[in-house]
């Protein structure tokens, strides 16, 4: 009986060491993930300025928060409010914000011939 016992209590610090190899490893595996993710996070970085919403047009940034708040006024109302920086993106003077006016329709025709 004796024998049995002490057997049972090798097989259950075996099975824990297992358990916090197994938890180590997970640890390890987390950890690599959140590293890879983070380093492929692109941060944009907002200043005072102009910036364009394609729903209701361009806005000024009157004043930035920390952790991404904006401060925005509207150009056509006046009106100032507060929007997430991840709602926004940077407005460019002269280009067009529909790309639908200049697509072309194509046909197989069209294609240059290849000798």
């Amino acid at each position: 009986m004796d024998e049995s016992g002490v057997h049972r209590n090798l097989q259950l610090q075996e099975l824990e060491e297992i358990r916090n190899d197994a938890y180590a490893s997970s640890k390890i595996c987390k950890e690599k993930t959140k590293a890879f993710h983070d380093k492929m996070i692109s941060r944009r970085v907002f200043e005072v300025g102009k910036l364009h919403s394609r729903w209701t047009g361009p806005f000024v940034i009157t004043d930035v928060f920390p952790h991404g708040a904006l401060e925005i006024k509207s150009l056509e109302t006046a009106k100032t409010f507060k929007v997430n920086d991840q709602r926004l993106k940077h407005y460019f003077e002269g280009v067009q914000a529909n790309a639908e006016e200049d697509a072309h329709d194509l046909t197989l025709d069209d294609l240059p011939q290849i000798d």
